[in-house]
């Protein structure tokens, strides 16, 4: 049998840091259901009236990770540290680890720190859609969401499930940007780079071209390329990023 648990060091002799301190103790909390399926489930808890996400997988994940490599309750960890080594605003990691035996993924968990006062992305605009009309809460989103897109691509990492559902942002004052969820997210050698940047350049489109004007649209890309014109190459870009959104509603059979 092989575990790893760790607490982190701002929540050791801490209520919550006592709350989380075994997997055990993790996979028998009770709270509010989050979001379930096959492999996981999340569940917010409190402790010392402090809202936390506990987010417990019973499988490595899907395909040959199911034998192989690293599990994806273990990719979300390291990705969540990865993005703070980038400062990358994320949620606060209070404990991780995972369960093995004899080689196999058994369960694994990894608890975040609730950011107070955000909802996700998809879901604000959604419900308040003359939000994007007001210049002083839109811009500042794109232009956080543009750098922060753009750290992780020139670190070399694509996220791969880059959706306005996974950045959470502020709902009262000057809006705040944050990434979660990145189970899937890794870093690619060059060659198979470019296309992963694309990829979430278009998962962000995909949403964006739904609540978003064209103008918007057109300055994200420019904020997150650098450039107040576009370059034969960014036309380019451009073009397939739109052309793997139909190409991706063909496939959902949309047309």
């Amino acid at each position: 049998m092989s575990n790893v648990w760790q607490v982190t060091n701002q929540f050791l002799n801490s209520e919550a840091g006592e709350a989380f301190s075994s997997l055990d103790k993790v996979f028998v909390l009770k709270g509010e259901t989050i979001a379930s399926d096959p492999l996981s489930y999340v569940i917010k808890v409190q402790v010392a009236g402090k809202n936390y996400y506990v987010k417990c997988y019973t499988g490595a994940g899907k395909g040959l990770r199911r034998y192989f490599g690293k599990s994806r309750i273990r990719s979300e960890w390291e990705n969540l540290f990865f993005f703070e080594s980038l400062k990358v605003p994320t949620a606060e990691i209070v404990a991780f680890g995972e369960e093995r035996g004899f080689g196999w993924f058994k369960r694994g968990a990894v608890i975040t720190k609730e950011i107070k006062g955000t909802d996700d992305l998809d879901h604000f605009v959604r419900e308040n859609p003359e939000i994007t009309r007001e210049h002083q809460w839109i811009e500042p989103v794109i232009e956080q969401v543009a750098k922060a897109t753009l750290n992780l691509h020139q670190a070399g990492f694509a996220h791969n499930d880059l959706n306005w559902r996974n950045i959470l942002v502020t709902i009262n004052g000057a809006p705040k940007i944050f990434f979660i969820d990145c189970p899937s997210g890794k870093r690619w050698i060059k060659p198979l780079l470019r296309f992963r940047i694309l990829k979430d350049l278009a998962h962000l489109d995909k949403v964006g071209r739904q609540l978003l004007s064209r103008s918007q649209r057109l300055r994200f890309y420019k904020k997150y390329t650098g450039r107040r014109k576009l370059t034969q190459r960014d036309r380019a870009d451009i073009k397939i990023l739109l052309d793997y959104y139909r190409e991706h509603r063909k496939k959902k059979g949309l047309g």
